[in-house]
């Protein structure tokens, strides 16, 4: 396992890093299962686990509180907070008076008395600046909180945040968590530029495309992953998008097979080759899946490699844009773009 500095924090971080989304309900996870997912990320070097409070309603964070009782000290502790929990319309979102509750709702679950990186699930466009950094600094001050950070932020909404922080005299987010792999370059272009400038650790999420670039999902065979179930249109062939997806996976695992790897160590491997990405997180539901990406904990790409996979899915591209979830609000929805 490689280890680097989560961005200026100073806090050293595995390359690969858990994440625990299929914890629970999502993944049809159980506590045991769960449990022996964390033993073993641990043992294979893995030092980071990433959770949400929206994850199976609360559930995941339960898991991972009870998976890494009597082992706290070891682990670098994430969890997210602001997307809806539940239909009440002010438990969600980035206020002062949600966080607060949040927070301590997460440290319940987790049974923790503090969480080490603690980030705003989405920006959230209804919430100023200032006031959901000014009650997360006070959280950081209160000792509940280490470090906080943002996920899945437009880049312009980073270096705003960034500003704001300075301009009123309060602490910054030091981590970004965006959506990157070989078939979703997008952050390329701008997100990535802005967080290497600005010094914030990277911890991208869904490395392997939702599963398409498990080795699970290839020409000829059906489609059976986890993900297929709830998010039926991302896996069906007919639409054009998907089968461009499935030709692009079949010329990927060409290049692989070329240089002796498996789809997973060239996926991880090729995240975890840029220079502004900090860790890759990984969220299997079976320790077989974990297993397999673990081999690519020290997966190196040589250049040729890397080139290969740039003539495939070019620099800054991705390859199904309508999925992204930083989209600005004006252009999906018509009225915010309109006078």
């Amino acid at each position: 396992m490689q280890y680097r500095t989560l961005g200026r924090t100073g806090v050293q971080v595995s390359s690969l890093a858990l994440g625990a989304m299929n914890f629970g309900r999502i993944g049809r996870t159980t506590q045991d299962e769960a449990t022996a997912l964390v033993g073993a990320a641990l043992e294979g070097g893995i030092n980071l686990i990433d959770t949400a409070d929206m994850y199976s309603d609360g559930e995941s964070e339960e898991m991972v509180g009870k998976a890494i009782a009597g082992r706290r000290e070891d682990i670098v502790l994430a969890t997210k907070a602001n997307m809806p929990m539940g239909d009440e319309r002010n438990h969600r979102g980035s206020s002062r008076r949600w966080l607060v509750t949040a927070l301590d709702n997460s440290l319940r679950r987790l049974g923790v008395d503090h969480i080490d990186l603690y980030q705003i699930h989405r920006w959230d466009p209804s919430t100023g600046d200032e006031e959901t950094l000014s009650a997360l600094t006070d959280l950081q001050r209160a000792g509940k909180i280490r470090y906080f950070g943002s996920s899945t932020f437009p880049a312009h909404r980073i270096v705003q945040a960034q500003w704001a922080a300075r301009e009123h005299r309060l602490s910054r987010y030091v981590t970004e968590q965006p959506c990157y792999s070989i078939l979703q370059r997008g952050i390329e272009t701008h997100v990535l530029p802005v967080t290497e400038e600005y010094g914030l650790g990277v911890l991208v999420w869904s490395p392997l495309a939702s599963g398409w670039l498990s080795g699970a999902i290839r020409a000829g065979r059906d489609i059976t992953t986890s993900r297929s179930t709830f998010m039926p249109e991302r896996f069906d062939t007919a639409l054009p998008v998907n089968r461009a997806r499935l030709d692009t996976v079949e010329r990927l695992a060409g290049v692989a097979d070329g240089a002796g790897l498996t789809l997973i160590q060239l996926a991880l491997g090729f995240v975890t080759a840029h220079p502004a990405v900090t860790s890759a997180l990984i969220g299997p539901r079976t320790l077989d899946h974990l297993h397999a990406q673990l081999a690519a904990a020290d997966t190196v790409l040589p250049g040729d490699v890397l080139d290969a996979i740039d003539a495939i899915v070019a620099p800054g591209v991705d390859l199904a844009a309508h999925e992204k979830y930083d989209t600005p609000p004006s252009l999906l929805d018509p009225s915010l773009r309109r006078r």
